[in-house]
């Protein structure tokens, strides 16, 4: 089922549930169907309608996984191209509730990984969500077969990633929607991210 049925319909708290309930009935596969779906439009309709829906560290890593072990999420985002990636997260082995994680896709050797760590939004003034996917941060250790860490202020790195933060809402178990600010604006980019049960 592409997105755009899903959302047809009265955008209304009611859509909520029955849209995540939709997503999590489905397959994996078809799941990921529906996410490769979603156009820019979508994801404007998805971001407005989720306000308040809310994810934490154990939607991106569910309890159970070991620490420095990954646990992928496809993305669609709103680009005019390379629209398919992944984001790879990992939990680390301290107690500080952060997630480790970032980005795997074909453009990865021309902008560099993208590293970041997620977190709460609890320090920050009316943010747009109650977690973020933070580049500003970089994390001190990495699951094994990760890229090397790496500083997201330099080269062409810094035009994708330097000063942005995403801000995630959630639609379904499996899937959220994310939007970009850099230094607190936005950047009129959304994308979408379905996690990956690990086996």
């Amino acid at each position: 089922m592409r997105l755009h049925t899903l959302l047809l319909g009265h955008h209304d708290e009611h859509s909520i549930p029955r849209i995540g309930s939709a997503l999590d009935r489905m397959a994996a596969r078809s799941r990921l169907f529906t996410l490769h779906s979603a156009t820019r439009e979508d994801m404007v309709t998805l971001w407005e309608l989720m306000k308040g829906e809310e994810v934490d560290a154990e939607f991106f890593v569910p309890s159970g996984i070991d620490p420095l072990k990954e646990v992928i999420h496809h993305g669609k985002n709103s680009l005019p191209a390379f629209t398919h990636f992944q984001k790879r997260f990992c939990r680390p082995d301290d107690d500080s509730g952060d997630i480790y994680g970032y980005n795997h896709g074909s453009t990865e050797g021309l902008t560099g990984p993208g590293y970041f760590v997620a977190h709460g939004t609890s320090d920050e003034k009316d943010p747009p969500s109650a977690y973020v996917i933070d580049y500003t941060r970089i994390p001190p250790k990495k699951v094994a077969t990760w890229p090397e860490i790496g500083s997201n202020e330099r080269g062409v790195g810094a035009l994708v990633y330097g000063r942005m933060k995403d801000y995630m809402r959630k639609v379904s178990t499996h899937v959220s929607i994310g939007k970009a600010y850099k230094e607190g604006k936005e950047l009129g980019a959304y994308f979408m991210l379905c996690r990956e049960d690990p086996e």
